[in-house]
């Protein structure tokens, strides 16, 4: 049923752990591809040794489009390198939900891989706004989010000329072919490496500010908020 794609540069440290996750499922994927954007580390390496399918990359929205259109499951399931399912049974659960609630595109609530209070609080809140605004505007982690091929397809994918906040553009640009929702059961665990590079203030007040953006002058197709996707050594914590 799921085709997973994840996409990757330079992720020797992470990668191991998501597809160790993957590979603990009670429901397997179909296929697991990664898209990767020219790591220069063991990136390639370590998803092959795992069995998965590398396609070349780019940055996320790109990535993803070009890993999408290697798959051959009905449902694509994006992710990025540094999360984690760590519940053996979040495919299995997260098929049941979206076939009973005949959902098209779904995300999930996320938990940070931290048990520090700042970071529990900073997600939960996270979580609890995308849920009110969901019925306004729909939001959805690139790291994860559940799109069934057909209606990816008829959506063009995500929109490459997007370059900041492109899957919350994604996710609204769903709801209008499909159904969007936000899953009950699955939790999406990840990585709290952003925050500890760029600071949590900064974090918090960079996609604050993308998302005044969206809702005011419409998606964002500059680099004024200097998004850098790839993770080299002296990054890693």
């Amino acid at each position: 049923m799921f085709s997973i794609v994840i996409i990757t540069k330079n992720e020797e440290e992470y990668l191991p752990g998501l597809l160790e996750s993957i590979r603990r499922q009670t429901l397997a994927p179909r296929e697991v591809i990664v898209a990767d954007a020219g790591s220069e580390d063991r990136t390639r390496e370590i998803a092959r040794a795992f069995g998965c399918k590398i396609v070349e990359g780019g940055l996320p929205g790109p990535g993803r489009n070009r890993g999408a259109e290697a798959t051959q499951g009905d449902v694509l399931l994006f992710l990025d390198a540094d999360v984690q399912l760590e519940d053996p049974r979040f495919l299995e659960k997260a098929a049941a939900e979206m076939r009973e609630r005949g959902l098209d595109f779904a995300s999930c609530d996320v938990v940070p891989l931290s048990d520090r209070v700042v970071d529990r609080a900073f997600h939960t809140f996270y979580n609890h706004y995308c849920r009110f605004l969901e019925p306004l505007r729909a939001h959805a982690p690139g790291f994860c989010i559940f799109a069934r091929k057909k209606f990816h397809e008829r959506l063009g994918g995500f929109d490459e000329s997007v370059v900041f906040c492109e899957d919350h553009d994604y996710a609204q640009r769903c709801r209008k072919i499909g159904r969007f929702g936000y899953l009950n059961s699955p939790k999406i665990h990840v990585s709290i490496r952003r925050f500890d590079r760029d600071g949590r203030l900064g974090i918090a007040l960079k996609y604050a500010l993308g998302e005044l953006h969206i809702m005011t002058l419409g998606p964002v197709r500059h680099q004024g908020f200097r998004y850098h996707f790839g993770y080299e050594k002296k990054e890693k914590v």
